[in-house]
């Protein structure tokens, strides 16, 4: 993670600028290079079309867009999730949705999932913070080189899977996975992964 500019930017200036770079998100005006590298990206295709499997399977009323920022209300920050899955029928209450891709309510996202690079201080406490304040009520985080600090991760630190789900005290409670350990999703509980499936780029089919 890189802070591109000492500048802070508000959401407008963001959106116009960098609304279509999938390379950068803002934090509290702060413009932000999330550095993705090719694994990176092999995992979150990999979670995006086995998300997309799930939904036609099940012809649930739900997408994955392309590009789509995620904008806590009164705040000048917009993340932009690798993987997101919206359920249409919310988008009728979104405020911003007709003229830009952003979404301001967790009730719109069914699960979002942040594949970890450099940025992983944002991924495992930021975002956790914000997504469970939004109610969001699945959040993944994929950490296929075990970046993350050893007070999320644990020691020795090995690529883990992390599932955060949100409980009635709108905080997040949190399982984890590791290796063959079977994923365990509320979002799509058909779904047959193990962690080394996710984590480890080629070896799913």
């Amino acid at each position: 993670m890189v802070q591109v500019s000492s500048k802070l930017l508000s959401i407008d200036e963001f959106v116009a600028r960098y609304g279509d770079d999938a390379r950068y998100e803002l934090v509290d005006g702060e413009l932000i290079d999330m550095e993705p590298t090719g694994p990176h990206e092999e995992v979150a295709a990999l979670l995006l079309r086995k998300f997309n499997v799930q939904i036609d399977l099940l012809n649930l009323p739900w997408f994955t867009p392309g590009r789509c920022l995620i904008k806590p209300l009164g705040t000048a920050t917009a993340f932009r999730p690798d993987v997101v899955v919206l359920d249409r029928a919310g988008l009728a209450q979104e405020p911003l949705w007709q003229d830009e891709p952003i979404i301001t309510l967790g009730t719109t996202v069914k699960l979002v999932a942040e594949v970890v690079s450099t940025n992983w201080p944002n991924d495992y406490a930021r975002k956790v913070e914000d997504y469970a304040a939004l109610g969001i009520q699945e959040y993944w985080i994929a950490d296929y080189a075990a970046l993350g600090g050893r007070q999320f991760i644990g020691y020795p630190k090995q690529p883990t899977l992390s599932i955060h789900t949100l409980t009635e005290e709108d905080v997040y409670a949190v399982s984890q996975c590791r290796g063959q350990e079977t994923i365990h999703s509320p979002t799509f509980p058909d779904l047959k992964l193990t962690a080394a499936q996710v984590l480890q780029p080629g070896l799913s089919s």
